[in-house]
């Protein structure tokens, strides 16, 4: 994703809005990820959430259960709605590739749905980036479409979007490359409560940072 399709991607969730939080409510697997999460953290924990939305269920569950959420979305609009609903949280407007990260500085990270308008480069680089910015043995979660497409245009509730992903076994691959263990994964088919929805595969992946660079 360029910094054009950092604009693409601003206007179709800009577009989407509170439409966007509603259509994926009722995500079990999404659900079941945050508790895997909960689970492993610390009291009062500082968590990134990547691509936060609305901030919910994310960010609110996280702030509900005690954590500190830095959240950060490229859509205005997004952010707005997810500050007003997710007081307890800090939301950041800007492009999580542009936004400086301190090495070791976050104890989990969420990556739900966030890197699918990003190249594959891109995404490769990003995930090496948050990984240096959790600290060792740090949990992170990662969501995705694993379709093999690249700069494909599809719409998507009623929106056109370009996505780029990876079939799940090299985004999988590209996981483990920028120093995670996965833990466990969930896949399952979605179908986003939306009356232009359509049922599309997820893949949710738990990992954890590793200790040592060659781990």
């Amino acid at each position: 994703m360029d910094e054009q399709g950092g604009s693409r991607a601003a206007a179709v969730f800009d577009a989407l809005g509170a439409d966007y939080e509603k259509a994926f409510a009722g995500s079990a697997a999404h659900r079941s990820s945050l508790e895997w999460l909960l689970g492993r953290l610390a009291p009062g924990s500082r968590v990134l959430d990547v691509g936060s939305g609305t901030g919910r269920p994310t960010a609110q569950t996280l702030v509900a259960a005690g954590h500190e959420v830095l959240g950060v979305d490229v859509s205005p609009v997004m952010v707005e709605l997810a500050t007003r609903q997710v007081p307890g949280a800090c939301f950041r407007c800007a492009d999580i590739r542009e936004v400086p990260l301190t090495d070791a500085s976050f104890d989990a990270i969420c990556v739900y749905f966030s890197l699918l308008q990003m190249s594959r480069d891109d995404q490769s680089r990003l995930l090496r980036r948050l990984v240096q910015a959790l600290k060792p043995g740090g949990s992170l979660a990662v969501a995705t479409v694993p379709l093999d497409v690249e700069d494909v245009e599809g719409v998507f509730m009623g929106q056109k979007v370009r996505v780029t992903s990876f079939a799940a076994e090299g985004f999988a691959a590209m996981v483990t490359g920028a120093g995670l263990s996965v833990v466990s994964e969930e896949s399952f088919l979605f179908t986003p409560s939306h009356p232009d929805a359509v049922p599309e595969p997820h893949l949710f992946l738990h990992c954890l940072r590793k200790e040592t660079a060659g781990a």
